[in-house]
């Protein structure tokens, strides 16, 4: 890393401690930029990456609600408005026990450039809290949601931060949020929130947007060596919402999708996984993925385990943060793999990142690759203030548009910079400096 850099990296560091997620982030970052600052030395004149390390706004607030047993439960809620240089803050909400202050910066900050790539005119910015959705009743979540909304609507609005859903927080969770959102304000703003029921001003595509995105950007990325999904061998983690929708897209554009995983185990399905089944199981009846090898001939699941063991030429995680290391990176390599987009945020540890630049493996980081889902909430908040609504052909064509150009200005900026083929580079100076260039236009804020 640039020395110039690593002293401003070494002081976040310390002003930040024990965040090890927003640690890895910012190091990832930063070990970009040294070609940036050779070109454009104002902006470490003007301070740019110290401010855009620190959020314009930390909010944390307690959640009080209560259970079906009548019971008094605590959680915390969070949001991090970490940069509007661009436009209102933009990010999701994460429901799930992991949730503290240094994962909702680590996945603000990485917000700020993903939103930057998109060219839509939104700023960086996530939230969340550590209340698990998972085997609560319907009740219970709503209950949840109002009270969260309660203390978070003041913090909100269309012009200012407009949350949507991420792990935890799906369209049930959206309208409870929305419903309290509405009550309490007395106003119908309709694009406070993204991920809405399209009966209220929600967007057609943009359930499916971050997992078609992931296909569509990995797709690009193998066409530049003559390549496409069209006959590859395709491993997916995950099996929620993100990764139902990758393996539905890729299979549209002729690949066989094997294996995919729950916290549990994953499946491995040789004739394709058969993805209505696959929805049923996990979106309608919530059950553990294991119940798909009891209804689907042929498939068989593996308990506990890496899913990465299945083999593949194309890898798509969408789980989660820090999901494949080193380990399974080198046996995807052992294996073939071609291509691995990240649909989820931050999947791939460090050392399987090098591994799979190393050995020439086409990747696609998680702030380039899984944009697609807030491109499509911005498409979701353009329809919502014209008061229209789009055709999913309509949209999916915009979605489309937005990740060829996504996966094209990265490959460009690449090039640019001396590293052409390094997407992670790419991405992180093209976000970058669009980024930059609105903070110093503004002044010193």
């Amino acid at each position: 890393m640039d020395a110039r850099l690593a002293a401003i990296r070494d002081t976040v560091l310390a002003r930040n401690p024990g965040e090890g997620e927003f640690h890895q982030a910012i190091t990832e970052v930063f070990e970009s930029l040294g070609p940036v600052h050779d070109r454009h030395p104002e902006f470490l004149h003007g301070a740019v990456l110290e401010r855009l390390c620190e959020p314009e706004r930390q909010i944390i607030f307690r959640v009080p609600w209560t259970d079906d047993q009548g019971q008094v439960q605590i959680n915390r809620g969070f949001r991090v408005e970490f940069n509007s240089a661009l436009g209102p803050y933009k990010g999701g909400l994460r429901f799930h026990p992991s949730v503290n202050l240094g994962i909702v910066k680590f996945l603000g900050y990485e917000q700020i450039f993903k939103n930057a790539l998109t060219g839509m005119p939104i700023g960086g910015g996530k939230g969340g809290s550590d209340f698990d959705p998972r085997g609560r009743s319907d009740g219970e979540v709503m209950r949840f949601c109002q009270s969260f909304m309660t203390e978070l609507y003041r913090h909100i609005g269309e012009y200012t931060d407009v949350p949507a859903g991420d792990i935890g927080v799906g369209g049930r969770e959206i309208g409870y949020l929305f419903g309290q959102y509405k009550r309490i304000t007395n106003r119908y703003e309709s694009g406070v929130l993204t991920g809405k029921g399209i009966s209220w001003g929600g967007s057609l595509v943009r359930p499916e947007a971050t997992g078609f995105g992931t296909v569509i950007f990995t797709n690009e990325m193998l066409k530049t060596r003559g390549l496409s999904f069209d006959g590859q061998r395709v491993v997916v983690s995950g099996s929620g919402n993100v990764a139902i929708n990758a393996i539905a897209k890729a299979q549209t554009f002729g690949a066989t999708v094997v294996a995919c995983s729950d916290s549990s185990g994953y499946i491995v399905d040789e004739a394709g996984i058969d993805v209505p089944l696959l929805k049923e199981i996990k979106e309608v009846e919530r059950a553990r993925l294991k119940e798909y090898s009891v209804r689907r001939p042929g498939a068989r699941y593996v308990e506990g385990g890496s899913v990465w063991d299945a083999g593949a030429t194309v890898a798509l995680p969408c789980a989660t943060q820090n999901e494949l290391d080193g380990g399974a990176a080198a046996a995807l390599v052992r294996g073939g793999v071609l291509a691995v987009g990240e649909g989820a945020n931050m999947p791939c540890m460090p050392d399987a990142v090098a591994a799979f630049q190393a050995d020439g493996v086409l990747f696609g980081p998680g702030k380039a690759a899984n944009a697609g889902g807030v491109a499509t909430s911005a498409l979701e908040m353009q329809q919502n203030a014209s008061r229209d609504s789009w055709s999913f052909e309509h949209t999916e064509n915009r979605l489309t548009d937005i990740m060829v150009g996504i996966h094209d200005a990265c490959a460009a900026t690449a090039e640019e910079y001396g590293s052409p083929g390094d997407y992670v580079l790419g991405a992180n100076i093209a976000g970058f400096v669009k980024v930059a260039d609105a903070m110093l236009a503004q002044g010193l804020i």
